[in-house]
This record gives structure tokens, sequence and C-alpha cells, in this order.
């Protein structure tokens, strides 16, 4: 079920409550959770295009198989997702192997963090981590 999130009437310093300033827009209403896995087997990388407000067309990813990583001499990197490590949004989604921004994902260079919107922008996007920001065995 989409959401519309709108925020909770508050009440004035008299102690009225605050109305409305208009109906609730369909074009405010969110999108489902696109729950991103990693593509194993023969899963390859999917993506879904969704159509929005204007024409404008917004990409989702299904399934990621690469991930492209900034290296420490800032260089990019395309490499293959093993599996995610840590995600500070849900502690379900490590077990789960879904991608988020903030997520720790295991790479064949190394462990690195998502800095991108999977869900919005159809594509994975990390900067790999030095001992010093990760420092689990």
């Amino acid at each position: 079920m989409e959401q519309y999130h709108g925020g909770k009437l508050k009440k004035k310093s008299t102690g009225g409550k605050k109305r409305k300033i208009r109906d609730k827009k369909l074009c405010h209403v969110g999108g489902h959770f696109s729950a991103t896995k990693i593509a194993e087997g023969k899963k390859k990388t999917e993506r879904k295009i969704k159509r929005k407000r204007g024409g404008k067309k917004k990409q989702s990813l299904r399934y990621a198989e690469f991930a492209n990583i900034v290296m420490p001499d800032k260089s990019m990197k395309r490499a293959k997702i093993l599996n995610v490590v840590e995600s500070p949004n849900n502690r379900h989604f490590t077990r789960m192997n879904i991608i988020t921004k903030g997520v720790t994902i295991d790479t064949e260079v190394g462990k690195a963090r998502v800095t991108s919107r999977v869900g919005q922008h159809g594509i994975v996007n990390a900067v790999l981590l030095t001992s010093k920001e990760y420092t689990k065995e």
C-alpha cells in the first residue's frame, strides 16, 4: 500500500486546532518500496520504469548484480556485489540482502557503503570503506 506522508494536525498556541490548507493530492502519494535484492543465479540486473508527474520517468532497481565503486584514488571501478554486510535502516535487510542507501555491501574489491538511492536512481553507487571506517571482521 502506498503511503501519503502528511503531518498530523497540531494545536495553536491558543489551544485551537490548525486546519488543513488543502486536500490530499494524488501527486503527493509516495511509491511502493522497491526492496532491491542481489541478483543471484539466472537473475540479472532488472529495472522497472515508472511514469511520474509531467511525463518524467524514474527507474527503480529490482535486482542488482554490479555496483560502481569509488576507489580511494578517486577512480571508479565496477564490481560484483556478493552480499549485504550491515544495514543501518533495518536489521532484517541484512539477512534478506536488500540494498538501500547507507547499506554496507561486500564486493569483489572489498566492503563498500552505498551512496545512491537504488529504488529512486536505478543504479548502485558506493564508496570503498577503509579499515578505519569498518572495523568488524
